[in-house]
């Protein structure tokens, strides 16, 4: 497996579990202001995640699902973190730790993935780019 193979693959897991963060705490939100900005990031995932998807299927690559462990791990802290604080700054405090693990991991893959196509390059920093604005968004959620 090269280089551009691995780092969409990265790309395609790490979107999958953003919209499943995003999907999992949305019955839980409060504010419609919240929700739209939610739903606005959900789609900007899912438009990146076809296209990444398109480009793995494209070139004969195996697409990724998050690592199963992780997910688990995920559910069940932001289930325990909702149960005690019921509220969107909660939730906003939950997706902005998401956005900074994935903008880390996404950084940790281009660095390690330095032989990887231009194309796979330019997803990546444009899922940093959605992430980074997400975490800035929901800073008057706080």
């Amino acid at each position: 497996m090269n280089d551009t193979e691995k780092l969409l693959r990265e790309c395609n897991s790490g979107i999958k579990m953003g919209v499943d963060s995003i999907n999992h705490v949305m019955p839980y939100v409060k504010s419609k202001e919240l929700i739209s900005v939610l739903n606005a990031c959900k789609d900007k995932h899912a438009k990146l995640g076809d296209e990444t998807h398109k480009m793995l299927i494209n070139n004969n690559m195996d697409t990724k699902n998050p690592h199963p462990m992780a997910k688990i791990m995920a559910d069940m802290t932001t289930r325990m973190k909702i149960t005690v604080h019921k509220s969107d700054n909660e939730i906003a405090s939950i997706m902005t730790d998401g956005c900074n693990m994935g903008i880390k991991s996404l950084y940790k893959y281009l660095n390690q993935y330095t032989g990887a196509d231009d194309k796979s390059k330019d997803i990546t920093n444009r899922l940093i780019s959605i992430e980074q604005e997400l975490r800035t968004d929901m800073r008057s959620f706080l």
